[in-house]
Parts: structure tokens; C-alpha cells; sequence
């Protein structure tokens, strides 16, 4: 990096630095002096080694918008799964029309806090106003790494507080009436799974037949369907290490398999496709191929309406399994490894306010433990 003087007036000095931009091109940074030439040497030096040192960032003019085209093409879709990249490209529309045309090295903390009070009066749900604050931290904290902004705005400020929520589920007669609602209608055998296993939709979505050995009453998730509008509709890993795992079957369950099987086959056989080989899916679309989650999510909601159960929703049916694990006093490691979750942690923290326990019996056991005096 070099600089140098050119004396405008007596006394008054440009000093130009030779830079290169977030895009690499070289360009100077041009900035007024005055003193003596001895003196603007001096904040000559001073300022070559503060852009060496990564304390000066390049006065570019690109705009927020044009920076989150960078970002999302030159990170997102490197670091993040097609899914994920979606839900930034949403998120992050929404900076694009409220900030897109301020300069990014301009943004302030004050445009920031004015877009999330914007972001609150609107239809916007708080946790959508948080994930948008969370994704745009991201964004600005590359800006950060990559040069191209000194300091990450967000971080003085505060999205909106997202309401407490507790877990949505429902209680054992309420999650009884609702398979009794669904028998004989297409989404009660997902409906049934998820009550039985806490498995995630996407996971029931992509079981295949080969998953499931019905004479040991069991079945394996190995794999999760995806869907992006750029992809559509494939199979990938399960969301976390953990999640490839081995789920015991209630006995009801197995006999609904047997029974859903041999439809499954029937109805093949009566469109001339043949037995469903074994890799084929469980849940099956008519034409073998799996079933699209945003479809059966709609289908699922419409069900819901029809059956006067609003409100309910198919993960409300997992979380439904983990609380009658609990309430059933199944210690937590197995109730963690049932749904998949990477660490118990994660599980605590979810259903950790379902488990009550009695302060008095533990004094009771501490006290039997080392014995009473007299």
C-alpha cells in the first residue's frame, strides 16, 4: 500500500492513498490536510497503517442492497443448505425494500431501530422481526470481516422482545379425539406416526419401506426431505448428527404399517405399477414418488378446519409425544434420543418446564443417604 502528497495551497495538502476495494479493484482515497508538508507526512503514514491494520474501511459507495446481493451469492450459498438460503433470501427482502438504497458504510444504528419499528407496525410476527435482526447481524458481521464496513450497526440494537410462548401440544384424550377425527381420511396415518414416534414431518415424508422392520417393531430414520423452489423436492441427511436414529413402535403402530402396506400394494398392483420396491417411500404420493411438504403442511391445515380441531398443527404432535414421555417419567437422555435432538440440553430446554419433581422427596433421599443422629 503506498501514499503520497500533492500541496494544493500553501499549507493545504491532499494526501492519496492507493486502496482496493470489497471487489479487489484498486482504487485512491483522497483526504484533506493541513499543516505542514513534515505534518502531512506524518498522517500520511498514520493512515496507511490504519488501513493495514483493518481499522479504516474503503469508502465505496455500495449500497446495502447491492452488499446483500454480494453477501447472499459469495457466502449464503456457500455456508448455508438451499432451505436455509431460501428463508435468508425472504428475510433479508425485507432489508432490501426498507434499506436497500442507504449506503452501507451510512447506515446507522437509528435506521436500523426505525426499520424494526416499521418491521413491528406491520402484519409481521416479533419472531419474524427477530429472524430478519438475526440474518441482517450476520450479513453486516461478514461486511465486517470482509472489509467493507467498520463497525456491525446491529449491535446496538434491540429487536422487538418475541412474546412467551409456551410449547403448543395436546393433552392424551385431546391427541385420542384427533386420530378418532382422522381415521379413514388421508393424513391419519401421519398423524398417528407423529404421535407415536415424534418423528419431524419431513423425516415421516422420506421414510422408505426398507427403514421399517415391522417383525422387530421398530424403524430407522436415515434420511429428511427438503424442498426449495430452486431444487424442488430431494432427500438429504437428517437435521442433526443425532437424528439418524432407531425409533421402537407401539404395537397399534405396527399393525396400522402392516394394514397401510398391504393398501399400498393393492392399489399399485390395481394401476399396473407393481409391488412398491423396497426403497419406496412409506408415505407415498398415488404415483410413488414422495409427498411434497408444503402440500401436505396446506392439506393438513385445511384438515384441521374440517374436523374443528384449528390451531393444531403436525409439530404440535411431536411436542404432544416428548410431553407424554415426560408425564410418563421416561428420563430425558431417552426422551432426546427418541426426537433426534444433538444434546439433552437442547431437550431441557424445550420441555424442561413439563418436568416437576419434589424438592421434599430429594431431601428425603439426601437424608436416608448419610443417616439421621440422635
Amino acid at each position: 500500500m503506498k501514499g503520497h502528497l500533492r500541496e494544493r495551497s500553501p499549507g493545504h495538502w491532499a494526501i492519496v492513498i492507493d486502496v482496493r476495494d470489497a471487489t479487489g479493484k484498486r482504487k485512491r482515497r483522497w483526504h484533506s490536510f493541513a499543516g505542514t508538508k513534515r505534518e502531512a507526512q506524518v498522517e500520511c503514514a498514520r493512515l496507511i497503517s490504519e488501513q493495514q491494520g483493518g481499522g479504516a474501511v474503503d469508502p465505496s459507495r455500495i449500497t446495502v442492497a447491492e452488499f446483500l446481493d454480494r453477501f447472499e451469492s459469495d457466502w449464503v450459498a456457500i455456508h448455508v443448505s438451499p432451505a436455509s438460503a431460501g428463508r435468508y433470501h425472504g428475510a433479508l427482502g425485507h432489508v432490501r425494500r426498507h434499506l436497500g438504497e442507504v449506503q452501507l458504510q451510512k447506515l446507522r444504528p437509528a435506521d436500523v431501530a426505525s426499520f424494526y419499528a416499521t418491521l413491528s407496525r406491520s402484519d409481521l410476527e416479533p419472531n419474524s422481526v427477530r429472524l430478519i435482526h438475526c440474518l441482517l447481524h450476520r450479513a453486516l458481521a461478514q461486511a465486517k470481516i470482509w472489509g467493507v464496513m467498520r463497525d456491525n450497526v446491529t449491535e446496538a440494537v434491540k429487536p422487538p422482545k418475541a412474546p412467551d410462548r409456551e410449547t403448543e401440544m395436546l393433552q392424551p384424550d385431546q391427541a385420542r379425539e384427533l386420530l378418532e377425527r382422522l381415521r379413514g381420511r388421508p393424513l391419519y396415518l401421519i398423524a398417528s406416526l407423529a404421535l407415536h414416534t415424534g418423528m419431524r414431518r419431513n423425516e415421516m415424508l422420506a421414510l422408505r419401506w426398507k427403514d421399517v422392520d415391522l417383525d422387530a417393531g421398530r424403524l430407522t430414520v436415515e434420511q429428511s426431505l427438503e424442498q426449495t423452489p430452486a431444487l424442488g423436492i430431494r432427500t438429504k441427511a437428517p437435521k442433526t448428527k443425532k437424528g439418524r436414529r432407531t425409533i421402537s413402535l407401539p404395537a397399534p403402530t405396527v399393525v396400522e404399517l402392516r394394514n397401510h402396506w398391504r393398501a399400498q400394494q393393492e392399489q399399485r398392483l390395481a394401476m399396473g405399477a407393481g409391488r412398491a420396491p423396497e426403497d419406496g417411500f412409506v408415505l407415498a404420493a398415488y404415483d410413488g414418488q414422495p409427498q411434497s411438504p408444503t402440500a401436505v403442511s396446506q392439506a393438513w391445515l385445511l384438515a384441521m378446519k374440517a374436523i374443528s380441531m384449528k390451531g393444531v398443527t403436525l409439530h404440535s404432535l411431536r411436542h404432544t409425544h416428548a410431553s407424554m414421555l415426560i408425564a410418563s417419567g421416561v428420563d430425558i437422555l431417552t426422551i432426546s434420543r427418541r426426537l433426534g435432538h444433538s444434546s439433552p440440553t437442547i431437550t431441557l430446554g424445550v420441555y424442561g418446564h413439563l418436568i416437576h419433581g419434589s424438592d421434599d422427596k430429594a431431601a428425603e433421599i439426601i437424608g436416608a443417604a448419610f443417616g439421621a443422629r440422635s
